[in-house]
C-alpha cells in the first residue's frame, strides 16, 4: 500500500436498495494505472452470502417490477437518464481514473452510453410484441414478449460504463431484475452506473451491483440456479467457460467476446484518411477496445506511402495521465495488462515481424510509476505470427502486404476471430465484394473498423461471439421469452 492509501475511499455494494459491506468486511484495493503507487479506493471483495443477498433482493423484486408497465418501468430509467447527463464530468473521471483513457475519451463513453440507453427506452416501448394475421375467421392471433426473471450482467473494464448501459436497459424495460458485476479492475465505475438508478429512485432490489473477482464473486453468481440469462462481456476464453455453464441449465448466455480486427487499404484509397482512420482505431482509448484495428492490410505498391503516413500519426501521440488535457494516449489497465502487452510485443520480434516505432514501457516525467506503452507499429509481419492471430487488446499494431484484393481478403479473415472489419477504396465493386466476403459481425467501407451506432445491433461470430447480439433490436430480444396467443372470438 502506499502513503496515499490512507486517503482512499472504501466503497459498497449495493444490494436491495442499501449500500452494504462485503459480510466478511474483505476489501481489495484499486489503483490507478497512471500512477500504480496511488490507490484510488477499496471494494469489497464480495462473498457467496453477498452474491446470494444480491439475487434474493433481484429476485424479491422481480413480480412487482414485472407487472409495472412498460411505460412506468420507463420513467424511472428516462430518470436515470437524465441524473447521467448532469453528471458527465463526474462520471468521466472515474473513468479515467480507474481505467486510464483520457477524458475525451471517457466523455465519449458517456455520451454513447446515454443514446444506446435512449434507443433501448424506445425499443422496449414498442418492440414488445405483435399481431398477425389468422388464417382462421374470428381469431384473432398475436405474440408478446415477456421478462425472464433475474438476469446476471457481467461488464468489462475496457468500456465500462458504455457496456452496462447497453446491457442493462433492455433488460430492466422489457421487466427483469438485474445483478451486475463490474469488472474487477473498473468497479467503481459500475457502482457509479448503479448510484444514478438508485438516485433515480428505482426500486428496491430491480438493479444490484457487486464487485470482485470473476473467478470468486463471478462464478459463484453464474452458479446460482434462479439466474436466468448471462449477458458478458470480456476475453472468449472466459466466454467459453460461461457458455459451457450456462448449457448445463439451458440458460440463455450473449458473449461479446475477443477480435482481431482488419483494415484493409487498397491502392485506389484515400491515403491520409486511411491512415487516420487507422491510427485511431489501433490506438484510442490505448488499444483496449474490442473493435480496434489491429492488422492493417495494404496494397503492396502504396505500402511505403502507407506506413510513413501511419508512424507520423503514432509518433506524434502524446503519452500521459488521462486526467491531463494535453493527453491524447493514456496508460493501459493496470499492470498485468501491461506485462501481457509488453510480451507479445517481444514475441512479435523473436517471430522476426520488425518494430518500427515504440513497443516499450514509456519512462520519464510523469511516466515512470504509470502503465505507459509507446505505440507499436510492426511490419514485415506474416499470417501466421503469433501478434497476427492473439488478441493483444494493447497499442500494437502490425502490417501486412497484399498482392491482389483477394490476398488481401484471405489475411484479412485468416483469424478465428470475427467481430469487424473495414476497407478504404474507391472501387465499388471491390468494397461490395468485401462486404459480402470479410468475416465479421460488423464492417465499414471507407469508416475505421470501431464505428458502430445505437439502433443497428452489435456482435460477432466465430470466436468473437455467441447467442443473440446487443443493442438495436436484438437487445430486447435476448432478455425476454416469446408468448403466442390464439383468441377466437366469434364463432
Amino acid at each position: 500500500m502506499s502513503a496515499n492509501s490512507t486517503t482512499a475511499q472504501t466503497h459498497q455494494n449495493y444490494i436491495g436498495g442499501e449500500w452494504r459491506a462485503a459480510s466478511d468486511g474483505s476489501l481489495d484495493a484499486h489503483r490507478n494505472p497512471a500512477r500504480i503507487s496511488e490507490v484510488t479506493g477499496y471494494f469489497p471483495r464480495s462473498t457467496d452470502d453477498d452474491v446470494r443477498a444480491a439475487v434474493d433482493a433481484a429476485e424479491a423484486a422481480y413480480p412487482a417490477w414485472r407487472d409495472l408497465t412498460a411505460h412506468a418501468r420507463a420513467e424511472y430509467l428516462k430518470r436515470a437518464l437524465t441524473l447521467m447527463s448532469e453528471r458527465i464530468e463526474r462520471i468521466s473521471r472515474v473513468i479515467t481514473i480507474e481505467n486510464g483513457k483520457t477524458l475525451a475519451e471517457s466523455r465519449a463513453e458517456v455520451v454513447a452510453a446515454v443514446k444506446e440507453m435512449e434507443h433501448q427506452i424506445h425499443q422496449g416501448l414498442r418492440d414488445l410484441g405483435e399481431i398477425a394475421p389468422s388464417a382462421t375467421p374470428g381469431v384473432l392471433a398475436y405474440q408478446s414478449r415477456r421478462p425472464l426473471g433475474v438476469c446476471a450482467v457481467i461488464s468489462p473494464w475496457n468500456f465500462p460504463f458504455n457496456v452496462p448501459g447497453r446491457k442493462c436497459t433492455p433488460a430492466l424495460i422489457a421487466g427483469n431484475t438485474v445483478v451486475l458485476k463490474p469488472a474487477s479492475l473498473t468497479p467503481n465505475v459500475g457502482l457509479e452506473f448503479t448510484r444514478l438508478f438508485a438516485d433515480a429512485g428505482l426500486p428496491r432490489g430491480v438493479l444490484n451491483c457487486i464487485t470482485g473477482s470473476g473467478a470468486g464473486a463471478g462464478e459463484t453468481l453464474l452458479g446460482d440456479s434462479r439466474i436466468k440469462a448471462i449477458s458478458f462481456t470480456g476475453s472468449t476464453q472466459v466466454g467459453i467457460h460461461i457458455n459451457q455453464l450456462a448449457a448445463r441449465r439451458l440458460v440463455r448466455a450473449q458473449l461479446e467476446l475477443g477480435g482481431k480486427n482488419p483494415m484493409v487499404v487498397l491502392e485506389d484509397a484515400d491515403l491520409d484518411a486511411a491512415a487516420s482512420a487507422c491510427a485511431t482505431a489501433a490506438f484510442a482509448c490505448a488499444g483496449q477496445w474490442c473493435t480496434s484495428t489491429s492488422r492493417v492490410i495494404v496494397a503492396k505498391e502504396i505500402s511505403g506511402k502507407f506506413v510513413e503516413a501511419l508512424l507520423a500519426r503514432a509518433r506524434a501521440l502524446k503519452l500521459g495521465d488521462g486526467l491531463d488535457p494535453a493527453t491524447t494516449l493514456g496508460p493501459v489497465c493496470g499492470t498485468q495488462q501491461m506485462k501481457n502487452i509488453l510480451e507479445f510485443i517481444e514475441q512479435g520480434k523473436r517471430e522476426g515481424a520488425r518494430l518500427l516505432t515504440g513497443g516499450r514501457r514509456a519512462a520519464g516525467e510523469g511516466l515512470d510509476d504509470g502503465c505507459f506503452i509507446e505505440p507499436a507499429v510492426f511490419v514485415e509481419a506474416h499470417p501466421g505470427m503469433t501478434i497476427a492471430q492473439e488478441e493483444i487488446f494493447g497499442p500494437v499494431l502490425s502490417v501486412f502486404t497484399a498482392d491482389t484484393f483477394d490476398e488481401a481478403v484471405s489475411i484479412a479473415n485468416g483469424v478465428r476471430f470475427g467481430l469487424a472489419s473495414s476497407i478504404y477504396t474507391k472501387d465499388l465493386e471491390r468494397a461490395m465484394s468485401f462486404l459480402e466476403r470479410t468475416e465479421a459481425g460488423l464492417t465499414h467501407v471507407n469508416m475505421m473498423s470501431a464505428y458502430k451506432e445505437p439502433q443497428l445491433s452489435f456482435g460477432g461470430i466465430k470466436e468473437s461471439g455467441s447467442g443473440i447480439p446487443e443493442g438495436g433490436r436484438t437487445g430486447i430480444e435476448f432478455f425476454t421469452e416469446h408468448k403466442v396467443a390464439y383468441v377466437r372470438y366469434r364463432a
